[in-house]
C-alpha cells in the first residue's frame, strides 16, 4: 500500500461514518481491505443505538463481517482503515483477527485504547499488534465528530 491507497480507503472509511451521522449515531466509519487486490472486503459504521448493542462499533461490525465472509476467525493478511482511534474494545477485537494492518484517522485521546489511554498493543499479555498508522485525513475525520456532538448541545 501506499500513501494514496490510505487516503483512497480511509475516504471509504469517511463515507461510513457520514452514513452513521445520518443514522444519529456517533459517526464512526471503518473499512477492511485486501491489500493484494485492493479491494474493500469489508465495511461498518456505528451502530451501537440501532441494535441496542454497546459492541456494534465501526470495527466490530467490520471485523465480523471480513471474518463472516473468509470463513475464519483470523484474517491476517488484511488492513483496517478507521476514521477514529479504536477504544481498547476494538484494539483487542483486531489483535485477536489478527488484522496485517491498521490505519487510523483521527486520534482520541479520552477514549483510543492504541495510543492513547492504555495503549494496549503496548501490553505483555497482547499477543498481536497489526502494522499502525494515522493520521490520513485526520482533520477531516475529526470535524465529523465535533460537528455531531455539536449538534447535540
Amino acid at each position: 500500500m501506499n500513501l494514496k491507497d490510505d487516503y483512497t480507503y480511509m475516504r471509504h472509511a469517511l463515507e461510513e461514518a457520514k452514513h452513521a451521522a445520518a443514522r444519529e449515531e456517533v459517526p464512526i466509519g471503518a473499512v477492511i481491505v485486501d491489500p493484494g487486490t485492493g479491494d474493500i472486503i469489508a465495511r461498518g459504521s456505528n451502530r451501537t443505538r440501532e441494535l441496542n448493542d454497546p459492541t456494534a462499533h465501526a470495527e466490530i461490525l467490520a471485523i465480523r463481517s471480513a471474518c463472516d465472509i473468509a470463513g475464519a476467525q483470523r484474517i491476517p493478511e488484511l488492513d483496517l482503515y478507521v476514521t477514529l482511534e479504536p477504544c481498547a474494545m476494538c484494539a483487542g477485537a483486531i489483535s485477536f483477527a489478527r488484522i496485517r494492518r491498521l490505519v487510523i484517522g483521527a486520534l482520541d485521546e479520552k477514549g483510543g485504547g492504541v495510543l492513547h489511554g492504555g495503549r494496549f498493543y503496548d501490553q505483555k499479555t497482547c499477543h498481536h499488534k497489526p502494522e499502525i498508522a494515522h493520521g490520513d485525513l485526520a482533520e477531516e475525520c475529526g470535524q465529523i465528530l465535533k460537528d455531531f456532538f455539536r449538534s447535540k448541545r
